[in-house]
């Protein structure tokens, strides 16, 4: 046992030369958050899954895109929800002009305990929300494994 045992030094630090001894601990702790706080970046598609014993109802957030933008994809037990942002912002300050544009494609899956009936969904879109009614399938679907 007393070969295990080291010899504690608490000026072993200082009598070693080390100019970059803590410069990983302060390249941890930085942060471009408040250098990057101005930027405008958009949000994801937000949803809230309901679910009952006949179907799951989902509700996503999607402001300022128009439902023909808006894609729905179910396969399974998989939801996929795809919208294209358009947007354009425009500034006059005398004689100084600023148009801005911005496009891109938002996504967002998730997947459900039970598999959706497809041809039963129902989709409505209104004031920047997606409202689904995605009906479980009846029946089993999975089936009991045997383990032997």
């Amino acid at each position: 046992m007393a070969n295990h045992l080291t010899r504690f030094d608490p000026f072993a630090d200082i009598a070693r030369f080390e100019p970059f001894n803590g410069l990983e601990d302060w390249f941890r702790d930085f942060s471009l958050r408040p250098a990057l706080r101005d930027w405008k970046i958009e949000p994801r598609i937000k949803i809230d899954v309901l679910e009952n014993d006949a179907n799951y109802t989902v509700k996503a957030e999607i402001p300022g895109v128009k439902k023909e933008d808006i894609k729905v994809d179910v396969q399974g037990n998989v939801v996929s929800i795809a919208a294209e942002l358009k947007s354009e912002s425009e500034e006059k300050h005398g004689k100084q002009l600023r148009t801005e544009r911005a496009y891109g494609l938002q996504r967002r899956s998730f997947t459900l305990d039970h598999e959706v009936d497809e041809a039963k969904v129902q989709a409505h879109y209104s004031d920047g929300v997606l409202a689904l009614t995605l009906p479980k399938k009846v029946g089993k679907t999975g089936r009991q494994i045997t383990i032997s």
